[in-house]
C-alpha cells in the first residue's frame, strides 16, 4: 500500500540547504521587498505591515496586529487575510537562502479564531529543499510567541530568477521600483543570489 504525500511535504531526496552566508544575521528585521506589499509594505495603507525577524538557522519570527480592515466576520480576522499573512511570512524564509522565489502552494489549517485587535505570532521554518523547490511549515500563536496555537501552514516556494518579476509584474511598477531603489541605495532584489 503506498502512502500519499501532499504536494508541500518534502519528498526524501529533499535536504537542508546551508543558510547563507548574507542572509540576514538572527535577530535582525528582515527588510520589506516592496513597500507597496500588502503584508510586509509599509505604504500600503491598509496592508499588515507585517515584521519578520531573521531566527536561528533556517526560521524566522514574524508578528503583525489584526486590524478592523482585516475583518472578515464582525471582530474577527478575515481566513484568506490570515492565509496571506502566513504567505508573507513563509516567504521571507527565502530571504535566509538568499534566492527570489514564488508560492507554489500553500495550505492554512484554521485551529481557533484570531479576534480584531490581537497580535498574531508565526513561527517559520524551511522544512527541506529539493532543486529550485523550497518546502516550509509555520506555527501561529494567538497574542504572545508562546500563545496558543491558532493555525498551522505548509507551502511550496520555486525558486524564480528575477526575470520572472520583470516580465509577469506591471512594467510602470516594476520601473518604478527599480527607480527608487537605484535613487536611494537599498536594491534588495540586486542582491539575491540568482545562479541555476
Amino acid at each position: 500500500m503506498s502512502t500519499y504525500n501532499l504536494p508541500t511535504d518534502p519528498p526524501e531526496s529533499a535536504q537542508l540547504p546551508e543558510r547563507h552566508s548574507e542572509a540576514p544575521a538572527p535577530g535582525s528585521e528582515i527588510a520589506s521587498h516592496y513597500p507597496r506589499c500588502f503584508g510586509c509594505g509599509s505604504d500600503h495603507p491598509t496592508g499588515l505591515h507585517m515584521q519578520v525577524f531573521a531566527a536561528e538557522g533556517l526560521r524566522i519570527r514574524a508578528v503583525f496586529e489584526v486590524t478592523e480592515h482585516h475583518q472578515g466576520a464582525p471582530g474577527i480576522a478575515h481566513g484568506g487575510l490570515l492565509a496571506a499573512a502566513f504567505d508573507e511570512a513563509l516567504g521571507s524564509l527565502n530571504w535566509l537562502l538568499r534566492r527570489p522565489a514564488v508560492t507554489a502552494r500553500l495550505e492554512t489549517d484554521f485551529r481557533r479564531p484570531v479576534p480584531v485587535g490581537e497580535q498574531l505570532h508565526i513561527d517559520g521554518w524551511i522544512a527541506g529543499v529539493s532543486g529550485r523547490k523550497v518546502y516550509a511549515r509555520a506555527i501561529g500563536h494567538l497574542g504572545a510567541p508562546d500563545g496558543p496555537e491558532a493555525l498551522t501552514a505548509a507551502a511550496l516556494f520555486v525558486q524564480v530568477g528575477l526575470e520572472h518579476f520583470q516580465q509577469n509584474g506591471r512594467a510602470e511598477d516594476v520601473q518604478r521600483i527599480a527607480a527608487e531603489q537605484a535613487i536611494d541605495g537599498n536594491a534588495p532584489w540586486l542582491h539575491l543570489d540568482v545562479s541555476p
